[in-house]
Formats: structure tokens, sequence, C-alpha cells
């Protein structure tokens, strides 16, 4: 409660006082709005039936498309989705059909990853853990490539990243240099409302590890224009910003995601675009990345509500004039900050969708219904599965 109570009110001080500067910032028009949402996409989540879990998936196949086809960005690109995806429900055929929808250009998958529940994970279990995603995911063509190596985004179960939550759900006080060394690109775990989220709130930048300390993420150095690479793991986050889910006092906020209880007003939109998250250098390219969880809130993001968002987007911020919307994938917009930061004079970020990491090239053809027993144990070992009781789960350490 401390925690929260220092947070909202440093949110609510930052947002005064970068509001102001945003008001004496002269911002070319006109305006880029890149948009992505990133989906913790836990098919199984709340110890919930196995048919529970497939009618899950069976209706993101379904619905998903139905409301996508409906939309388009500046260019004529359908809303993308990026479902980071967990190894411990890689299992029932869930991973090879999340595929078969990111066949079909309507997303793309990356790695969210809960470990040290059950006990502390070590850095070489978790680097063990990492690699071995990346061998199974890649049976199916997930990840894209630079340079003939796959390149992963990656968020953390739990928001723990960095053993952050007082040592719960994580262990590894080094994790974004493991991540970097395995593969990550980048990080897209936060905002949270809890104690692991980020000091340096609003920005992309690039955070450095400290082994002998947890959290090492509270800060770090922003990406700019015409910068260069700082060496440590870059932090793509969403907007925080104080609202109110009710227009009440009691109602205030300062961190909110695409829930089914909190509908996303139009206001709201608005401020997701008036935080002005940006390369330092460059604020007509704003960078809007929202999450959900999907599986559970479905009836949302799923449904009429991410309909609505949609249709304001488009309405709102896609003018021609004023604002262009965008609509990328984690991995598109990454590429694009790196375009920024390496200096590309061009004026369309559309020109900078593969710039550094390429797209993948995914296939659900492999006879592949879970993950291999490597993986499984490897998870396994420090935390345990939502379930027990399906074929091929080993009971956890």
């Amino acid at each position: 409660m401390v925690w929260k109570a220092f947070f909202s009110s440093y949110v609510f001080t930052h947002w005064f006082v970068s509001n102001l500067c945003n008001k004496l910032r002269d911002v070319p028009s006109p305006v880029h709005v890149i948009f992505c949402m990133v989906d913790h996409f836990e098919p199984g989540t709340g110890n919930v039936p196995v048919e529970v879990e497939t009618e899950r998936m069976e209706m993101l196949l379904r619905e998903y498309p139905r409301i996508a086809d409906k939309h388009r960005d500046c260019c004529g690109n359908h809303p993308k989705r990026t479902w980071f995806f967990p190894p411990h429900y890689h299992r029932n055929n869930n991973l090879k059909k999340l595929v078969s929808l990111c066949e079909r250009g309507y997303g793309e998958i990356e790695l969210h990853l809960h470990h040290g529940k059950s006990k502390p994970d070590t850095p070489a279990n978790l680097e063990k853990t990492l690699r071995q995603c990346v061998e199974d995911y890649s049976l199916f063509g997930i990840f894209g490539t630079e340079n003939g190596r796959k390149r992963f985004g990656f968020i953390h179960g739990d928001w723990a990243l960095n053993n952050s939550c007082s040592g719960r759900y994580c262990g590894v006080n080094n994790e974004t240099e493991i991540l970097r060394d395995t593969g990550c690109y980048a990080d897209f775990t936060f905002p949270s409302k809890g104690e692991s989220n980020p000091l340096l709130i609003n920005r992309i930048f690039y955070a450095h590890d400290n082994p002998e300390r947890p959290k090492a993420h509270r800060t770090g150095i922003p990406v700019r224009l015409s910068g260069k690479e700082n060496g440590g793991l870059m932090m793509i986050q969403g907007p925080v910003f104080p609202f109110s889910k009710d227009d009440t006092i009691t109602g205030l906020r300062v961190f909110g995601d695409v829930i089914n209880r909190i509908p996303v007003s139009e206001k709201r939109i608005d401020s997701w675009v008036k935080t002005g998250i940006h390369v330092s250098g460059k604020p007509e390219w704003i960078f809007v990345k929202t999450h959900t969880h999907g599986a559970e809130d479905a009836g949302t993001v799923l449904g009429e509500g991410m309909d609505s968002i949609f249709s304001y987007m488009e309405t709102q911020y896609n003018d021609g004039r004023g604002y262009i919307l965008h609509y990328v994938t984690a991995r598109e917009m990454y590429n694009i900050i790196k375009a920024v930061e390496a200096g590309e004079m061009g004026d369309d970020p559309e020109a900078y969708r593969n710039y550094r990491v390429g797209a993948p090239e995914y296939d659900s053809t492999p006879s592949c219904e879970e993950a291999s027993w490597e993986l499984q144990g490897l998870v396994s070992a420090t935390y345990p599965y939502d379930r027990q009781d399906v074929p091929g789960i080993p009971l956890s350490a």
C-alpha cells in the first residue's frame, strides 16, 4: 500500500510536469501514432478445466479476425495483436492454433515467462529455459531473425522482472542481462501497478543489470534520435497517467490495461496519445503500447469494446493531416524505434517495420501438441503448472 500511494503521487506529479512541457514543445505535423496491443495470453489461467482452455483458444481464432477485418490504418493494415505466450500453456495444440492465426497475418507471437514461484529461479536455469523456449517455439517458425539469429520480445509473468517483487516470482537479479544474451530485443512488461514498475515512466530506455541488487530496470538511459545502442536491454513501456474509471474522485487510477471491468473511454484513448511516449528528439512519432490479458478479458478485447477502440483511433487519429495511424506488432514497434535511434531520415514509419529484426515465417504444420520434456522440466522446476491432470504435464518440483 505504501508503494502504491507513492507511485500514484509520483505519476500525478510527473503527468503535470510532462503536460506543461508538451504544451511548450513545438511538435511538427502530422503526428504519427504507432499503436501496438500486447496480450499476456494464457488460455488456461485460473486453473480452468481443459474444456474452458480449449474454448478460449477457439474463441480467439473465431472472433479476432472478425474484428480485425473491419479496421484499417493509414496504409490499409489490419490491427495486429502480439500474443506473448508462456511455455506452460504450450499444450493441447494451443501454440499450434495460435501460429495458424499468425500465418493469416493477424499478429505475431513473442515470449511470456512465469518462473520462480515454488522456489527462486537461478541464472543458470533461467538461461536454459529461455534457450529451450526459443528452440521449441522455432519449430513453428516463431520469432524473427537478425543476422541469422532468432530474436524475441519478452514479458515477465507476475511483473517480477529482475527479481523486483520482493523476491517473489523470479529470483534472478540480472535477468535483463540473461535476456539480452539469449536473444531478447526488448522488454514489454510494463507498466504495472506494483513495486516492480520503473520510475522512469513514459519513456523508452535502456536498462542495465546489477547482479547484486534486484530491480535494476528502475531507471536507465533514454533512447535518442541519432543516438547509439547502450548495451542494456531496451524497455518499451505503455503510458501511465491519472484517470478515473467512473468519473469520480474515488475512481481515480494511474494504471489501466484493457480489461472487462473498466471500459476504455474515448478520454482514456486521448490520454494514451497525449502522454506522448517517443524517442527523445522525435516527438512527432508517438508509440502507444497498451496491454491486456486476452484469455480472461476476451469479452472486451474480442468484442464491442475493442471494436470501439479501433473505431475511435481511426476516426480521431488518422485524418492524414494532424495524425496518421499505424497498427504494428511489438517487433515492428521495436524496429521503428531502432530506425529513429539510427538517425534514419524517412518521414514514414512504414518503411521501418522490418528494419532490424525480420518478420517470422510461421508454419503450423508440425505435429507438436505440447512443449518438449526438456522445456516442461525447466519451467516446472520453479513454476508449477496450473493443471496436473493434463497428459504430458509433469508434476511440479
